[in-house]
């Protein structure tokens, strides 16, 4: 059983920023890399150490930053020049782009279903995305729970303005969830698997039915992208490998990243199966989905202006 001590280390608050010595700042073959504990390939990357070894031998250090328990605060650190690739979703890449912060795309991995959802205690009486009309929903704002909530609700013709949105971030969400502040979660995993297993929680809509179009994307600095592209696409090529090799062994991936994520061990298998899913560079297919999705934001209020999603990527092979 996990508790709620081990739930805030898995979610742990961000470590964001690292300190460099002056001779590391004028290096040019150091890559700074901020990670998330949750389930993507660079968090796998770092545990297995490929990265590391690869980079090493043309000469270039990997420095790692994190965890971050987000991608909104990775994004900060990237923003602020700390880091120079992290992870993070399709939408909180659309919420950074608005917000002017220069980084661009280089890979997607559209989510699985499983990976995504809303979760509600199974003695709530909610079991379906209607019952949620005057309920509070935790959310992280302008991310992934606010996207699958308002989709959720667009997409089963429920008024958005009957349920509150309570904006939180992950490490917060889930003790408002287990003490009943909240009467649902719109989350994503490893959340939603703890939330399920753990936490007594049963998911009643999951990103199938809301008809999410969420990914996971990697992102750089425009910077670091521009200046130092060899570099991005050597990265790239590494995660790629591990990528190929998550979906060849997803309960492997999934121990690995139960044991980086500080979560039972029992959760790596389902954790594996909803997120070992390929990883490619960004297509026009991809950009034209993101964009659908960024006007969406607008639409619904998430964000105020459309960023320029096609400058905000960089195709890699």
């Amino acid at each position: 059983m996990i508790t709620k001590r081990t739930f805030l280390t898995a979610a742990a608050l961000v470590t964001a920023v690292v300190s460099f010595s002056p001779s590391v700042h004028a290096a040019e073959d150091v890559v700074r890399i901020g990670w998330l504990r949750g389930p993507n390939d660079i968090t796998l990357a770092k545990s297995r150490g490929t990265l590391e070894k690869a980079l090493s031998e043309k000469g270039i250090k990997v420095e790692w930053a994190g965890p971050f328990p987000a991608a909104a605060p990775a994004f900060e650190a990237l923003n602020a020049g700390s880091i120079d690739i992290t992870a993070g979703s399709s939408t909180s890449a659309i919420t950074a782009l608005a917000a002017k912060i220069p980084l661009v795309i280089f890979a997607y991995q559209k989510m699985a279903p499983g990976s995504e959802g809303i979760v509600a205690k199974k003695d709530s009486g909610i079991t379906s995305i209607k019952d949620l009309a005057s309920k509070k929903v935790a959310v992280n704002r302008g991310g992934t729970g606010e996207y699958l909530l308002m989709q959720g609700l667009a997409t089963n013709g429920v008024d958005p303005k009957s349920v509150e949105r309570v904006y939180l971030s992950p490490s917060d969400s889930g003790p408002s969830f287990t003490q009943g502040h909240v009467d649902a979660w719109a989350t994503w995993d490893p959340f939603l698997t703890i939330a399920e297993k753990a936490y007594d929680g049963k998911v009643i809509v999951d990103g199938a039915a809301i008809k999410s179009d969420n990914a996971v994307v990697l992102v750089a600095s425009h910077d670091f992208a521009k200046d130092k592209a060899d570099q991005l696409q050597l990265v790239f090529d590494v995660i790629k490998s591990e990528n190929a090799w998550a979906v060849a062994n997803k309960a492997e991936a999934g121990a690995i990243w139960a044991k980086e994520m500080n979560i039972p061990t029992d959760l790596g298998a389902k954790i594996g199966a909803n997120n070992a899913v390929p990883t490619t560079s960004v297509s026009q297919a991809d950009v034209k989905q993101i964009g659908a999705i960024a006007e969406w934001y607008v639409k619904s209020g998430i964000i105020k202006t459309l960023p320029d999603v096609a400058s905000g990527v960089v195709s890699l092979k």
